[in-house]
């Protein structure tokens, strides 16, 4: 039969990819359909970058036990995938006593959820730590990291790929119905085949249930607004600095985060929306974001931003209750072969792989399946030319003068960071898609320079013309024609 697997996934954020990526280690047929053009063009490519320690998270939760094992482990993984990760710790800052209370109560649920590394510290310690953060003391979580969330994924995906995953994008799903113990997945405009239907659908996932035939679930989409301040405030943080979470909200509070690459995020906002695509960045959300954020880190300032995004936690939870829910990971009770991954928000990347492993045991529970001795378990990522040393960036540019060529100023990329993008293993073609695997394009300028090189490379090397360019596939095209 065309098209058919033993287990579909549906949904190639952080999570699926990681389900891919387990379940290649096994004799299987696995296909993932996304209904975007890329991999983690949704909540995963939308988020705070943060390993997280485990501490904000229910005791006994699933959510916990999961968050602190991928924490642990997400160092290991980062290095096989070629995956950039840095280990900064994070402070928890109290303001008055009433904070200091509520950092009693996150170290005390951190212990009982076995997060290792956590410390109370007076004002003059989180001042040697962080000098230009306030407060009377802080929780530091030395545990905590920071990591690239796309890259991350496309990692993922890619080692996947490379161990006979394949993946469909532009691939929406529109129908499922059970065939003969089968489930028919009408996607794209055709139809797949499998035994194991997998939802890693996020936002969706609630959509997804009832389409398999169970209707359990709900979402409440809850969107979170950050800004990204210029490289040269990098200066003034190390680690990401948390205010101490209040309750009812929909997240952790406001908060300032370094980058892998050196840049500040302010942010999430946490506020409840109808609508599961609204990523709008709002006026008076943004003034009181950067208002909060100044408290805590007095040395920016809003000439300092050069770019704002928002990102839509896919919460269990709504509105009237608040807070945090708890994953579901599970063979749906209604549907046989439907694993359901529902309500994996923060700190769904963290915990990815162990999700993963999670599925992996579901899948494994119900028939015995065979691991495979070929499997591929270390990918590369795209040389930094920009990070290599005088000698090493002399003798690459001998041997490839593509690396000569720099494309994108503010950010130092090559010609042959470029072409490593466009040739990627998963296909993929779109302005977005290179800019977030070789960084082109999240500079200063934030692609006044580059992104009309970009393009035209784009139109040689696919033998297309300038207006099939496109900045995330379908209805995202720049350009009707030439106007001299």
């Amino acid at each position: 039969m065309q098209n058919s697997f033993d287990i579909i996934i549906v949904g190639a954020g952080a999570v699926g990819c990681a389900v891919a990526r387990e379940l290649s280690k096994y004799k299987l047929d696995i296909a993932v359909l996304e209904k975007e053009s890329d991999v983690a063009a949704g909540t995963s490519g939308r988020n705070s970058a943060v390993v997280h320690a485990g501490f904000n998270n229910k005791t006994g939760s699933l959510m916990a036990k999961l968050c602190v094992e991928g924490n642990l482990g997400f160092e290991n993984v980062c290095k096989e995938l070629d995956v950039p990760y840095k280990k900064t710790g994070k402070l928890v800052v109290a303001f008055d006593e009433s904070d200091i209370k509520g950092i009693e109560k996150l170290m005390d649920a951190g212990k009982k959820n076995g997060v290792p590394g956590l410390s109370f510290i007076d004002a003059e310690e989180v001042k040697r730590l962080e000098p230009y953060v306030g407060g009377i003391g802080a929780m530091l979580s030395s545990n905590t990291a920071i990591t690239n969330p796309f890259i991350y994924t496309v990692a993922l995906a890619e080692n996947a790929c490379a161990n006979g995953v394949k993946f469909y994008f532009d691939t929406e799903v529109r129908g499922i119905t059970k065939v003969e113990n089968r489930f028919r997945v009408s996607a794209g405009g055709k139809h797949y085949y499998c035994r194991y239907l997998i939802n890693a659908a996020g936002l969706y996932s609630d959509k997804i249930s009832s389409m398999a035939g169970d209707n359990s679930y709900k979402i409440y989409p809850c969107r979170g607004q950050y800004y990204i301040l210029d490289k040269r405030t990098g200066k003034y943080l190390n680690m990401p600095v948390y205010p101490v979470p209040r309750p009812g909200i929909g997240g952790l509070g406001v908060h300032l985060t370094p980058t892998i690459e050196g840049n500040i995020l302010i942010g999430p906002s946490a506020e409840y929306i109808k609508s599961k695509c609204d990523y709008a960045v709002t006026k008076d959300v943004m003034k009181q974001l950067f208002k909060e954020a100044k408290e805590l880190l007095p040395p920016i300032s809003i000439k300092d931003v050069i770019r704002n995004y928002s990102g839509i936690r896919s919460k269990l939870v709504g509105p009237k209750i608040g807070g945090f829910g708890d994953f579901v990971i599970e063979e749906s009770k209604v549907v046989k072969g439907l694993i359901q991954l529902v309500g994996i928000e923060s700190p769904g990347l963290t915990a990815s792989v162990p999700i993963a492993r999670t599925v992996r045991d579901i899948i494994g529970s119900m028939e015995d399946i065979k691991s495979k001795p070929e499997f591929i378990s270390e990918r590369k990522g795209i040389k930094e030319f920009r990070l290599l040393r005088a000698e090493e960036k002399d003798k690459l540019v001998r041997e490839c003068p593509e690396y000569g060529e720099i494309v994108c100023r503010c950010e130092q990329i090559t010609k042959r960071e470029i072409m490593d993008a466009i040739e990627n293993p998963l296909g993929v073609r779109t302005l977005a898609g290179i800019k977030y695997r070789a960084r082109a394009m999240m500079g200063r300028c934030q692609g006044g320079y580059c992104l009309t090189r970009i393009v035209e490379i784009l139109s040689k090397e696919y033998g297309v013309p300038l207006e099939e360019i496109t900045l995330r596939g379908k209805e995202s095209e720049l350009f009707t024609g030439e106007v001299k």
